[in-house]
């Protein structure tokens, strides 16, 4: 078998592991920090919004179950396109949506579905969430992978309370995308 990587910020890492986890022929999620310019990162520096990384996650897959454009369709629906200082409750550069292309195939992917979420999507603002070229990418602090299953109460909490949850049920509740 052999894998793809695929690698999507949509603000708080711990709310974008659990849906891609989902998907038949992903092999791991890892929560991390990419697009910036200082080596080895830790969570605390991220956060300081001076290091130019934002909140990632990693996903190894393998395409002959799962296509890069199934993880797309995913990535969208959790996350806000249309904000560009962060997602949700979390505000700043640390928190803003990026996809980040790891080959020709992937970025015309990326762009060819940003487009059509622009079209046909449900929001009135623009999409503004970027289509880059891959970084390093840095695995964040032990405590942060698989947040969602170590720290079930909490993370429920986080989400529901962020503002997440309430903004993908209302545009994406019934809705085929």
């Amino acid at each position: 078998m052999h894998t793809k990587l695929a690698t999507f910020a949509g603000g708080c890492f711990w709310c974008m592991v659990g849906p891609f986890e989902q998907l038949a022929g992903v092999q791991s999620v890892i929560s991390g920090y990419t697009g910036g310019h200082k080596e080895n990162p830790t969570y605390e520096e991220v956060c300081s919004d001076t290091t130019g990384h934002v909140e990632a996650v990693q996903i190894e897959y393998d395409p002959d179950k799962t296509s890069y454009k199934e993880l797309l369709n995913v990535f969208w629906k959790q996350i806000d396109p249309t904000d560009q200082g962060g997602q949700f409750n979390d505000r700043g550069e640390s928190y803003q949506t990026a996809i980040f292309y790891h080959d020709e195939e992937q970025r015309t992917l990326a762009e060819t579905s940003k487009d059509e979420l622009d079209k046909e999507g449900p929001f009135q603002q623009p999409i503004v969430t970027p289509i880059l070229p891959a970084k390093t990418f840095y695995k964040a602090e032990e405590h942060h992978q698989d947040y969602h299953k170590k720290n079930q109460f909490h993370y429920l909490l986080y989400r529901k309370g962020s503002g997440r949850e309430a903004f993908i049920q209302e545009h994406w509740e019934g809705r085929e995308q």
